[in-house]
């Protein structure tokens, strides 16, 4: 019997820092920062050659980021021998660097990336100041725009023009844990549990600031606070559309699909969320948006890439195919060969075009 016991409490106690270690590679901001996992071999003129991967063979345009500097890569000229040659615009990171591709194609702020004018404003939360981009417009309406996990406002940028084009200012926000945002109680992310209230802080902010209705944007885990928003906050109503690229509307959905990724057995998930709950008092199953949709449901515009290797592409796709039974006007465009929150790199013009028309088409009747 003792024995017996003993083999119990081996089996908990390793079941637990399994638990732990996943939880913290979710909950950590620390460990949601990027690494630079590709590694050029050689430039050109025009051109940077990487070493081939899963990411480097990626279609569309990307910003390539190193250390101590950043570019764009476009299109692959050149596959062979285990290295993928892409256009490069701008200066060349040396031979030998590592480097990541990502998809916030743009560094730096709305004016040094897009030519276009901007004001750094402040928004107050609860925990205190959070800085933010203002790109102003001629419209009432304003947008909200929410990046995701590890990312940072730069995520925004691509969409920026076709949002200023047609006349919407565009507030892209930080949050808790963010750089120069402050920090949560516990240091912790929360998946979009708490770090919605910041997201209400920057719609009141808006309306305090001339918005009469208010669009959110959210990327990823931008897309699971965006959900939480509408599902709690006092001040829902205020939000009229909806854009969602490769939202997060199941978090246990989204972490089997990462277990599978690394070859670790789903059924740890449930450990890994009880660990989570345990350190950032967290109910995984709020997230869902099929089993649990907020109370306020606006007109949604849902993208998500159909090559998406961190968010399950089904989760959206099952949301839409669930949208009229809960009542919720949503059109959804589902990018085959984009990776996670890609859609825009894989076909920016065409991506654009139906930001654009979405909306312009929100004085419409839904």
């Amino acid at each position: 019997m003792v024995v017996v016991v003993v083999l119990l409490l081996l089996v908990s106690g390793g079941l637990i820092g399994v638990g732990w270690y996943y939880s913290g590679q979710l909950l950590e901001p620390a460990r949601a920062r990027p690494g630079y996992p590709e590694t050029v071999t050689g430039v050109g003129d025009g051109t940077v050659s990487l070493a081939e991967s899963r990411v480097s063979v990626l279609p569309g345009t990307w910003g390539l980021v190193w250390p101590d500097g950043a570019a764009r890569v476009g299109g692959i000229t050149g596959r062979s021998g285990g290295v993928v040659t892409r256009e490069l615009v701008g200066s060349p990171p040396a031979v030998g660097a590592k480097v990541r591709m990502e998809t916030a194609v743009w560094t730096g702020d709305p004016k040094a990336a897009l030519g276009l004018e901007y004001r750094d404003v402040v928004v107050r939360t609860e925990l205190g100041d959070a800085p933010a981009w203002l790109v102003p417009g001629t419209s009432s309406t304003w947008v909200v725009a929410v990046h995701g996990r590890g990312g940072s406002r730069t995520e925004a940028l691509r969409v920026v023009p076709a949002l200023h084009g047609a006349g919407l200012p565009v507030l892209a926000v930080t949050y808790r844990n963010d750089a120069g945002a402050p920090r949560s109680p516990d240091g912790l992310f929360h998946l979009g549990d708490t770090e919605w209230r910041d997201v209400e802080a920057a719609v009141r902010y808006a309306r305090e600031h001339g918005a009469r209705d208010v669009v959110l944007y959210g990327w990823s885990m931008g897309g699971a606070i965006v959900g939480q928003f509408l599902g709690r906050s006092a001040d829902a109503d205020e939000v009229v559309a909806v854009v969602l690229d490769a939202p997060v509307t199941s978090w246990t959905r989204t972490l089997e699909l990462q277990s599978r990724n690394r070859g670790v057995p789903t059924q740890l998930v449930p450990v890994a969320e009880l660990v989570s709950d345990w350190r950032a008092d967290l109910e995984f199953e709020r997230f869902d948006l099929v089993d649990h949709p907020p109370a306020h449901k606006p007109r949604t515009l849902l993208f998500h890439g159909g090559a998406d290797g961190t968010v399950p592409v089904s989760a959206s796709r099952d949301l839409a195919a669930a949208s009229h039974r809960l009542g919720w006007p949503m059109r959804y465009v589902e990018v085959p060969a984009a990776d996670h929150t890609a859609a825009w790199n894989v076909d920016p013009a065409a991506y654009e075009r139906i930001v654009t028309e979405f909306v312009g088409s929100l004085n419409e009747p839904s």
